[in-house]
């Protein structure tokens, strides 16, 4: 039978309090870093300073405005006060303070006022671009994600996201799947045994008792978390169930192939359909009713939302 005995990480969604803070801050120095100091490049440059804000007088004072340019859903609020606490910390003494209008996973409509920032003209200058640059990807995620999971309709059927994430932004780009309504699948290689077609290939167990002994060598080394195996025809499947595989993704499979192979799994493993999903199926798939649906689309196609910093 389905077991519900890891239902926390097949269904999870991410916290802003589950993100390492220290990670975070390092992610927005070596952002930083590039700008000002001109990180990555082989030649560094001769002064590593914003060459632009060193003409504005010291202590100099602005009040400015975050504002959606779109509709959009927004993630990332937290990141702000941080990122500006980090380009305070080499401004001698020039401070400001950011005061959020809304939360993250909130919607706001075009025009909508994010938060407010007053205080020193240099760290707000200095910090603008990289401050956007973080919540417009985020919240670009997030809305894209909202979009799929408005399609889903009232299907019992949850988003899941994958591993297919920009490299170092895992962490938060998950989190602003979250944040559009979806669920987080696993975070890494550490935290469930994921059998792909790769993985079968490789260790020639594609079809039959094969297959099912894969799958059980699986389960009798990982006891302590969910063991996933990825099929592609109806034949694969009763050699995993055969196994008691707790989930099965059912890959690139046609609608007709699709209801087949939920009713023939019934209960007795949790399914997650995936491969090619898009706006205009997914409500379809939802419809015949899987557990899961998977798409990285969100996260690998999400469009920037435009947010200005206006005075």
């Amino acid at each position: 039978m389905k077991s519900h005995r890891f239902i926390s990480h097949l269904v999870r969604r991410l916290k802003w309090d589950d993100l390492d803070e220290k990670y975070l801050q390092n992610l927005v120095c070596s952002a930083r870093a590039e700008d000002i100091e001109g990180a990555g490049l082989k030649v560094l440059p001769k002064i590593a300073a914003d060459i632009t804000t060193a003409s504005i007088t010291p202590h100099s004072e602005i009040k400015t405005h975050l504002v959606a340019r779109r509709e959009m859903i927004m993630c990332g609020v937290n990141l702000i006060p941080m990122i500006l606490k980090i380009y305070e910390s080499t401004s001698d003494g020039e401070t400001c303070a950011f005061t959020p209008n809304v939360a993250d996973g909130e919607r706001l409509p075009r025009g909508g006022v994010i938060g407010t920032i007053e205080g020193s003209a240099r760290v707000i200058l200095q910090a603008e671009r990289i401050m956007l640059n973080f919540i417009q990807r985020l919240s670009g995620v997030a809305t894209v994600t909202a979009e799929y999971v408005k399609a889903l309709g009232t299907s019992k059927t949850r988003l899941l996201d994958t591993r297919k994430t920009t490299p170092c932004l895992r962490v938060l780009e998950k989190y602003a799947f979250a944040c559009g309504g979806g669920y987080n699948h696993r975070i890494g290689l550490f935290d469930r045994v994921m059998l792909k077609d790769n993985h079968l290939v490789a260790a020639r167990a594609v079809t039959g008792d094969m297959l099912a002994n894969a799958v059980r060598l699986a389960k009798e080394k990982n006891p302590d978390v969910a063991v996933e195996v990825e099929v592609d025809s109806i034949l694969q499947i009763k050699p995993v169930l055969d196994a008691d595989a707790d989930v099965i993704m059912l890959d690139n499979f046609s609608y007709p192939d699709l209801r087949t192979a939920v009713e023939m799994i019934g209960d007795n493993a949790w399914t997650e359909a995936s491969g090619g999903i898009t706006l205009d199926n997914i409500g379809a798939i939802g419809r015949i009713g899987p557990d899961f649906v998977s798409t990285a689309a969100p996260v690998h196609s999400g469009r920037w939302i435009d947010i200005g910093l206006d005075s």
